[in-house]
């Protein structure tokens, strides 16, 4: 299973449509996960076009994506792997312990919010943020990530910039 994650793309104001870098990467994936900060339920259509989406809430999300059955978190099995999602995971200190506690059954958590790439592992549990692939911030580049997963193992995970 080839999953594509993005998060923070903040539409319209930084994603006005899929940039050509992203749509390269979104090509061929069985799944799209969006971990919040859409800020519009046109980047979920958008994105439909590639693939399946599953989305979570994020701080600058609205009523709309919530009324469209956009959770606060989501859990969900990617065949076999148990992955939580969830836009903000708090401060980076205690952050794996705190990700555990919250997400006992997890062992693969994919968040946002910070816009910094993040691929972190400890105590059974690996942490993923794909950062941002429009708005980098003080980061390098803007990014996206990449998973592979099968028959229940996260057999590939890598964060591709995007520009």
């Amino acid at each position: 299973m080839h999953v594509t994650v993005l998060s923070d793309t903040h539409a319209p104001r930084r994603w006005r449509s899929c940039p050509p870098a992203v749509a390269a990467l979104l090509r061929g994936a069985d799944l799209i996960l969006h971990a919040g900060d859409v800020c519009t339920t046109e980047v979920l259509d958008e994105l439909a076009g590639y693939a399946p989406v599953r989305a979570v809430l994020g701080n600058n999300d609205g009523p709309d994506l919530a009324a469209r059955g956009v959770p606060e978190t989501l859990d969900l099995d990617l065949d076999g792997l148990r992955v939580s999602m969830i836009h903000d995971s708090g401060p980076a200190k205690g952050r794996l312990a705190r990700m555990r506690r919250r997400f006992p059954a997890a062992e693969l958590v994919v968040f946002g919010h910070s816009h910094i790439p993040l691929d972190e592992s400890g105590d059974g549990l690996r942490l993923f943020n794909p950062g941002s692939p429009t708005d980098r911030r003080r980061q390098p580049h803007g990014t996206v990530g990449l998973l592979d997963v099968r028959d229940g193992e996260l057999v590939r995970a890598e964060i591709v910039p995007v520009t």
